[in-house]
């Protein structure tokens, strides 16, 4: 691990210019490629306290030996000499998206004296025209098959074109009349890349034009009593149309553009482009990426556009590109793109109508193409076993955690404090298995107390059932059994389909918490107080994804590649969402108790309206109506119904012997024993009283 401040430049070295950097390694190999609009500013950065570094960006510069720039005159150019600098040495530590060579093409080679239609991958040749891509290659046959009935190009490989050019004879398509056969010279070289042209020029969007020139032929043939040449106009057109038809329009002013969508977390980021000409879905991509440095979505759109467009000139970059988040600054990727283009080209990010609609539907293909990534992640066996060898060998431990127990705790401002407990066993989710805690008392006064409470109560379940084999059944709560601060259950538990009871002394061979240092002690500190020390303890922190040991200084920073670290993360994950959902199902159970939801049409902006105004429920219950129509909003028969409402909720005060002090039983036109009125309502009606 190099010392960054062995290679760091001098002060006043760095130019205050834009420009390109390269970081390179011992083996001067370039790890990292970036651009700047000030060089000495984005530079100084990299050379700060290591403490206050991203975990990726860390890894860089300790990995590296040596950095080095080249001024440029514009932000343009730094932008064109960073793609050209990143397709060359493709650095390890650039954000790179993958499977994109994994998408067909539907090609047609004008580099070619008889341009071909064919299917392509891989990367894109020069005087190749491209469309798509496509999801499938049967997709793009189907669509060829259309087409050839009125764009009878070539479709045959060189050497069957060869072949049908030595014997004379062309092949079945010719036959057909799906190919115009310029192997035997049916057409000249010239007329079929005319033909060529004209299938280019449908495929970019230009469809009505052949449609009304194929129907204006239709009609002069049937003029002239041509009914054959009618007919099979008249089935060209029925071929046009179906192809069409393959394409839903979705844009109906046959807009020309691409939207971009991003869906990310931490550590990847998922970016989903569908490509829409006239106003139709010409094709559709995706890709994956890690996330090798802390990154904004702008600076991920940024990547996919050079991605995009850094080998396309003319019509292939199209007039409109709609993305989540723009670059920053957005001014120099907006005259890149310009350039690639040859005209203006409207970066942004759509605010309503069908251009919004359809950029949520991209949005949610992104957010799909992410959770699949991650299910075939998880899934693949060599790909889990791997993740806990990283993590025994990270933590130290004796052997792989087959079972890991994950910890988090959620709470609205102090209120409704709960906790969850998520179980892993051979890296897959076992939620048979996960618990759900109320925390009440002190402990909802901070995470730290609640974790150390969380881990006390369960584990002194474990002690329990390890000595006796408690066993408990549920009849309310299956999923979820609630553990009261005593360490006992609260209700009951899960059954197997053969009706025996499930066990709570199943010990999970490590234990993680979500936070840092803070909680990793105190789960440790719980631990040791029951006398427990062959269970291990680490915590994962969410800012930087930094696993925490108990009583270590400095975390453990686990690789940006490391399987180990990615399926922490989705532990960690798991568990802050099974405390978020509990915890939402506690504070929305709260909320309804309220009298206010028994009024007809009071919804709930008009509730925290009445609650606001009058500062709160029992404030509310004395006033009048006519206070009550001061609230914006609140008409008087509302306010009627309002008051009726809370009058009928309102807890009765106990009758009292006014001798004795006593509360005394309350019947209906009774007296007291010193003949004073008693008033209605038993005490134990008072439970629904608010405070």
């Amino acid at each position: 691990m190099a010392d960054p401040s062995s290679y760091r430049p001098k002060p006043g070295e760095i130019p205050d210019s834009p420009g390109v950097y390269r970081f390179r390694d011992e083996h001067r190999r370039v790890i990292y490629v970036g651009k700047a609009k000030s060089l000495r500013q984005r530079l100084a950065n990299y050379f700060q306290d290591l403490a206050g570094l991203h975990p990726r960006t860390r890894s860089m510069v300790t990995t590296a030996a040596s950095v080095e720039w080249t001024v440029v005159s514009t932000e343009v150019e730094a932008l064109q000499l960073e793609y050209s600098w990143i397709k060359e040495y493709d650095p390890r530590f650039n954000v790179k998206y993958r499977d994109d060579k994994s998408y067909p093409y539907l090609a047609v080679t004008m580099n070619e004296e008889y341009p071909r239609v064919q299917v392509m991958r891989g990367h894109k040749k020069k005087g190749v025209r491209y469309f798509g891509p496509y999801a499938h290659a049967w997709a793009i046959r189907d669509t060829v098959d259309l087409l050839l009935r009125v764009f009878p190009v070539r479709t045959c490989s060189a050497g069957v074109f060869k072949n049908a050019a030595r014997t004379g004879r062309p092949c079945l398509l010719g036959y057909i009349g799906k190919c115009s056969a310029p192997c035997v010279d049916r057409v000249s070289a010239e007329e079929h890349r005319e033909l060529a042209d004209e299938f280019c020029d449908f495929m970019t969007g230009r469809t009505n034009t052949y449609i009304r020139r194929l129907e204006k032929q239709m009609g002069e043939a049937a003029e002239d009593m041509e009914y054959e040449r009618a007919a099979r106009l008249r089935d060209d057109i029925e071929a046009l149309k179906k192809a069409m038809e393959k394409n839903a329009v979705v844009l109906a002013d046959a807009t020309d553009a691409d939207l971009i969508a991003v869906a990310e977390d931490e550590l990847e980021a998922a970016v989903q482009i569908f490509h829409v000409r006239g106003g139709r879905v010409r094709g559709q991509r995706g890709w994956v990426t890690d996330k090798v440095e802390e990154i904004t979505t702008g600076a991920l759109v940024e990547h996919a556009l050079q991605q995009l467009y850094g080998e396309e000139t003319g019509d292939a970059v199209p007039k409109e590109v709609l993305v989540p988040a723009l670059p920053d600054p957005v001014e120099p990727v907006q005259e890149w793109l310009a350039g690639r283009r040859g005209s203006g080209v409207s970066l942004r990010i759509p605010q309503r109508g069908d251009k919004k609609a359809l950029m949520e539907t991209v949005q949610r293909n992104a957010q799909q193409a992410l959770v699949l990534h991650k299910t075939k992640r998880a899934s693949d066996l060599t790909t889990r076993s791997r993740a806990l060898e990283e993590i025994a060998d990270a933590l130290d431990l004796d052997s792989a955690p087959l079972r890991i127990e994950c910890y988090d705790i959620s709470h609205l401002q102090g209120d409704d404090v709960v906790a969850s407990m998520v179980v892993f066993e051979d890296g897959l989710a076992r939620k048979s298995e996960y618990r759900r805690f109320q925390i009440k008392g002190f402990a909802g006064q901070d995470d730290v107390r609640s974790m150390h409470e969380v881990i006390t109560r369960r584990f002194r379940r474990y002690l329990a059932e390890k000595e006796k084999t408690g066993e408990w059944t549920d009849g309310e709560n299956a999923e979820a059994p609630e553990i009261d601060r005593n360490g006992e259950i609260v209700g009951t538990g899960l059954t197997e389909d053969d009706g025996r009871p499930k066990k709570f002394a199943y010990p999970p061979q490590l234990v993680v918490v979500d936070g840092g240092a803070p909680q990793v002690a105190a789960a440790r500190r719980a631990m040791d107080e029951l006398g427990i020390d062959d269970i291990a303890v680490c915590g994962l922190a969410k800012r930087l994804e930094e696993v925490w040991l108990p009583g270590d200084d400095d975390p453990v920073v686990l690789p940006r590649t490391s399987e180990g670290l990615y399926l922490l993360q989705r532990v960690r994950d798991e568990a802050h969402r099974f405390a978020i959902s509990y915890q939402r199902t506690k504070r929305s159970k709260r909320f309804r108790s309220s009298p206010l939801d028994d009024v007809p049409g009071l919804g709930d902006t008009r509730k925290q309206a009445l609650l606001k105004h009058f500062g709160s429920l029992k404030k509310l219950r004395a006033a009048t109506i006519d206070q009550i129509c001061e609230v914006p909003g609140i008409g008087r028969k509302t306010a009627e119904t309002i008051a009726v409402a809370l009058a009928r909720s309102a807890p009765a005060a106990p009758a009292v012997n006014t001798a004795t002090g006593e509360i005394m039983e309350e019947e209906p036109g009774t007296m007291g024993p010193g003949g004073e009125p008693v008033r209605m309502g038993a005490p134990d009606e008072r439970r629904g009283q608010e405070t």
